[in-house]
């Protein structure tokens, strides 16, 4: 019905997370309409993503070897907001009100299966760089699902002992949504809310 390239596109886009294939389709159809110095401009954007790394410092999306967020002098480094994945700091940086940093973990502990463990997490990390560095409060921005809820309760117990204020973003969050997909004025609202654990 369509031809190899074509296909193999309408593919591509089908494995991405919510996309269909009616959908992939439509968006083959739509680049296929595109002139031929967009459609490069957007092949050499998904080439130039092949650059793309973790931050060594956060987990966070980088080009060099510390992301953006972490190399910027002015970000406040007592302040420490542990996220479950990139898209959360960019969802948290859109509201303009946080300006510490940030350590990702990679995903959240599970309930059922054992998807992910301490180990599979970027957990040792966290705790070596409140070891090593000057925190005096540590936000726990996991999502507030039940699998976010129980990795924030195991790490809150895991760092009591160390005397740092642990808090936890406000109930202006959805219980089951996703971080990401919080609108600025409800994520701003968690942010301003937290409360401490």
């Amino acid at each position: 019905m369509y031809p190899k390239p074509f296909k193999k596109l309408i593919e591509h886009f089908s494995s991405l997370p919510s996309v269909g294939p009616k959908m992939a389709e439509r968006l083959t159809l739509h680049l296929f309409k595109q002139s031929k110095e967009e459609l490069y401009d957007f092949a050499e954007s998904l080439r130039a993503i092949t650059g793309l790394h973790l931050c060594s410092h956060c987990f966070h999306i980088a080009e060099n070897d510390l992301c953006g967020i972490c190399s910027d002098p002015h970000r406040d480094s007592a302040t420490l907001c542990i996220v479950e994945e990139p898209m959360d700091v960019i969802a948290i940086e859109r509201t303009g009100r946080y300006r510490g940093r940030y350590h990702v973990l990679g995903g959240t502990l599970e309930v059922s299966p054992k998807k992910h463990s301490e180990h599979s997490l970027h957990i040792s990390e966290l705790l070596a760089r409140i070891e090593n560095e000057t925190i005096t409060e540590i936000i726990l921005a996991t999502n507030p699902t039940t699998e976010g809820d129980l990795t924030a309760l195991y790490l809150a117990r895991k760092l009591e002992k160390l005397g740092i204020t642990i808090t936890r973003l406000g109930r202006g969050l959805s219980t089951g949504g996703d971080i990401e997909y919080a609108d600025e004025l409800t994520l701003s609202s968690a942010l301003t809310h937290r409360r401490t654990l």
